[in-house]
């Protein structure tokens, strides 16, 4: 059975989705939402690291780190 984008089961075929979808829509089945199968603690971890880099960067620092961004986006969109 295939995974969705979220870790979800779903169905392989096209006759088995519709059937998911008429059991949710008649109440038979309940749909699953939430469950994004990340780790909070992790997640609150990194915010705060992100802070601390973000906070001790020089303003010269950030602009350089933006450009290069910029720069990196430009180049994708150019090869397309």
């Amino acid at each position: 059975m295939p995974i969705g984008p979220k870790g979800e089961r779903r169905p392989t075929d096209v006759i088995g989705n519709a059937v998911r979808v008429m059991e949710i829509a008649t109440g038979q089945e309940d749909e699953i939402y939430g469950a994004d199968g990340k780790n909070k603690a992790a997640q609150a971890l990194g915010k705060k690291g992100g802070m601390a880099r973000a906070a001790k960067l020089s303003a010269k620092r950030r602009k350089e780190i933006a450009q290069l961004a910029a720069q990196a986006r430009y180049a994708q969109k150019k090869e397309k």
